[in-house]
């Protein structure tokens, strides 16, 4: 039996290629052709970086009629905001660390 790998939301939206086909996606549902139709690339390589959107979970697809739309699901992307906010407190404290200084020394 074939299980298919699930890629890490991380590792797809290391892709600028992908991060702007979330943009895209994120105003309004598409289908492969449209999608297509806004980069220099083929319809296989919008087809596969969709593929590892999908498996991200970052992206849903649903079938009307032959053809296939696509449109942006934005819970995956709570877990980039999560692991951001656990360093927050970290760049709070630089940057209040560096305040105190530079006006230390004026």
């Amino acid at each position: 039996m074939t299980t298919q790998a699930k890629h890490d939301v991380f590792q797809a939206l290391a892709d600028p290629t992908r991060r702007s086909m979330l943009q895209l996606l994120a105003e309004k549902e598409m289908s492969i052709a449209e999608i297509t139709d806004n980069y220099p690339i083929s319809r296989t390589a919008v087809n596969k970086h969709l593929h590892i959107l999908s498996t991200s979970g970052l992206v849903h697809s649903r079938k009307i009629g032959r053809e296939t739309r696509f449109i942006l699901t934005a819970e995956p992307l709570m877990e980039i905001q999560d692991y951001l906010l656990f360093f927050e407190h970290y760049w709070d404290d630089k940057l209040a660390a560096l305040k105190k200084f530079t006006e230390e020394d004026s």
